[in-house]
């Protein structure tokens, strides 16, 4: 103790424990930088790597992820990466995910597979793939492919109507056709019928509205497909088809407009 209240009693001994002091700091920061540079050094370096910026569903392609920004790089270190974990985002092309990714979670090898034939894969936004099962005429079957591109017609019997819904001219219905939708894609064809008659699917891509019309077509009344050019398509919009219009010239407005519509 006397010893220590004489250091500091004097200039030269204040001075003396100030660097005494500096010099425990040093070595102690000195420690302490070695122990984390060791730290890091056992962790590994940094890498990149993808995590899914929000909830990934199962079936997702990965053309889907990439135009969706649904996962965003990040870097982290070797010791916190899981086993796979993706960091080139090309290697997700034409795969899609095979469970459901958590937000935040690391996107891996594992999740992924091949997309193969999935439909789903195809699909963005409001497309949906629809099937309707046709004939060898209506469908075109065995003529028609995938990758080809269709218009689609409707033929329904009509019951005229009155403006308050009621069947007129003794509620015979008449025949009657109409473009429904156009430039459809073909993207599946089932196996044609071996003894010339049943149905074959055939896969459409369309969007969320078509896809209800199409269905309501196809159960409610026939359904066409007339095939597309391959290229150089040049079309009109023709009306609705009926026996008036085709025979006898009777504009398609004033047979809409006797079957009860406005138009």
């Amino acid at each position: 103790m006397e010893l220590a209240h004489r250091l500091v009693s004097t200039r030269r001994g204040t001075l003396l424990v100030a660097l005494l002091a500096a010099l425990l700091a040093g070595v102690s920061i000195v420690a302490y930088l070695n122990r984390y540079r060791a730290s890091l050094e056992s962790q590994g370096a940094l890498v990149t790597v993808l995590v899914a910026r929000e909830t990934i569903p199962k079936g997702t392609s990965g053309s889907v992820l990439a135009s969706k920004a649904l996962y965003t790089a990040t870097t982290m270190r070797e010791s916190q990466l899981l086993e796979g974990a993706i960091s080139d985002p090309s290697s997700l092309q034409g795969t899609v995910a095979t469970k459901e990714i958590l937000e935040g979670a690391q996107l891996t090898a594992a999740e992924f597979a091949s997309a193969g034939d999935s439909l789903a894969a195809e699909l963005t936004d409001r497309q949906r793939a629809i099937s309707v099962p046709l004939d060898s005429a209506h469908g075109l079957i065995g003529q028609v492919e995938v990758g080809n591109r269709v218009d689609v017609y409707a033929a329904f019997n009509v019951i005229p109507l009155d403006r308050a819904g009621r069947p007129i001219n003794g509620g015979q219905a008449r025949p009657m056709l109409r473009l429904i939708m156009s430039n459809i894609p073909v993207i599946a064809v089932g196996e044609k019928p071996a003894t010339g008659s049943g149905s074959t699917n055939v896969s459409l891509k369309v969007d969320d509205q078509q896809a209800a019309q199409l269905a309501f077509a196809s159960e409610n009344g026939k359904v066409w497909l007339a095939l597309r050019p391959s290229a150089g398509a040049v079309e009109t919009q023709p009306g609705l088809v009926t026996v008036e219009t085709m025979l006898l010239g009777v504009p398609p407005v004033k047979v809409l407009q006797s079957l009860g519509g406005n138009r």
